[in-house]
């Protein structure tokens, strides 16, 4: 034990013996500051004293600029200046760059040392068991030494973390520029690393990363999966997809040309009304404003065809045909054409039943149909039917 740890004993021992009433209230209260001048090293000369700052007021006059953590504080009056930077030191603008420097400090980690933390996770994961089923009954002093070991084996699990985040980062390369921004599939691989240390077992005397590597590889193409796509597509769908890619590339190799929906569905063991499907589904959708040209100066939406627009023409035609109806019906009389105007939905663009006409002039249906009947005769005269002749064509 060291000096200053012998200390550090002897006086919690005579706090302890004294009690909390033997101490004063304003010791208790009052806040030990150091002086600038130096203590003198309590390892050479023994003493304990601390000397108190005389110069308080002008401790407090300015704030601390710590240049060394990362953190500038300024307090100028100057409005140019910034009243508060905070930075972090060594930082850069690209956030991949400063990732990369952080984790490239922890040192890798060799067979023996892997085996090492994997049996002191073992460890703290045996006894935060032990304490769970214990509970209470459990004496004091054990309950403490079985917690220093929970907390060294998470000690040792962040420790292999750290050391194989450099693998997740070299295998999330390979999945770069399919939908998804690097930085989230690190992310989606660190998710799976995490998985890889909880189930890897050293017992079967594999390297940690030959076993990781495939639970980095799953979490980061289901992430793909469910994330990089604009529209969702099922995983089991995703990996039909894949795999149907995979052989028409291999197919593509070998015949020299692309193969048929025939030749793809014998090699997959699928009809090839399937294999269509399949080729639809993972067909990517391309942006409206997709700019077309070098120039660039138009847009992929500017060659669809807007099937809702009035072509003016067929406007112009509608228009004349109105016309020509309502003089039509002004030969009628007002019930006539009342009653054509509701069967057909000439006024409104909803046709009504007989019933619901009949309700409206206060006659049974019968009576409209004979209306209707007499109507349409007068209209299929050629002295008026003539006229909307034109319009049937």
């Amino acid at each position: 034990m060291t000096p200053a740890q012998k200390r550090a004993a002897t006086i919690a021992a005579k706090k302890a013996a004294a009690g909390d009433d033997a101490t004063p209230a304003a010791a208790k209260k009052a806040p030990v500051r150091r002086g600038k001048a130096k203590a003198k090293d309590d390892e050479e000369s023994g003493s304990d004293s601390v000397v108190e700052e005389d110069e308080q007021d002008d401790a407090k006059a300015e704030r601390p600029v710590a240049t060394g953590t990362g953190f500038v504080y300024s307090d100028s009056d100057d409005d140019d200046a910034p009243v508060q930077q905070v930075m972090s030191a060594g930082a850069t603008a690209d956030p991949v760059k400063d990732y990369l420097k952080q984790i490239g400090k922890v040192a890798l980690l060799n067979a023996e040392q892997e085996v090492d933390l994997a049996l002191r996770i073992e460890a703290g994961l045996f006894a935060h068991e032990k304490i769970e089923e214990a509970g209470d009954a459990m004496d004091v002093q054990l309950k403490r030494d079985l917690q220093r070991i929970v907390h060294d084996g998470k000690r040792a699990k962040n420790h292999l973390l750290e050391a194989n985040l450099r693998l997740v980062v070299s295998l999330a390369k390979r999945y770069t520029g399919r939908g998804m921004l690097f930085l989230d599939l690190i992310q989606e691989g660190n998710l799976g690393l995490i998985r890889a240390v909880e189930k890897f077992d050293y017992t079967k005397g594999f390297k940690f990363s030959t076993y990781a590597t495939w639970w980095i590889r799953q979490a980061i193409t289901r992430a793909m999966a469910d994330q990089a796509r604009t529209i969702r597509i099922p995983v089991h769908m995703v990996e039909v997809i894949n795999k149907l890619a995979r052989v028409q590339r291999q197919m593509l190799q070998d015949l020299g040309r692309e193969p048929t929906p025939e030749e793809l569905a014998k090699e997959l063991d699928m009809t090839p009304e399937k294999v269509v499907e399949v080729q639809k589904y993972g067909r990517e959708p391309i942006s409206l404003h997709t700019p077309l040209g070098e120039d660039g100066d138009s847009e992929f939406g500017d060659l669809i065809e807007d099937s809702e627009a009035v072509v003016p023409a067929d406007a112009v035609s509608f228009t004349l045909l109105q016309e020509q109806l309502h003089s039509v019906l002004d030969t009628l009389s007002e019930r006539e054409a009342g009653v054509v105007a509701m069967r057909f939905g000439l006024t409104d663009g909803q046709p009504k039943t007989l019933d619901e006409i009949g309700k409206v002039y206060g006659v049974t249906r019968e009576r409209i149909r004979q209306i209707e009947s007499k109507t349409m005769s007068k209209l299929r005269h050629p002295s008026r039917s003539q006229v909307l002749r034109d319009y049937l064509d």
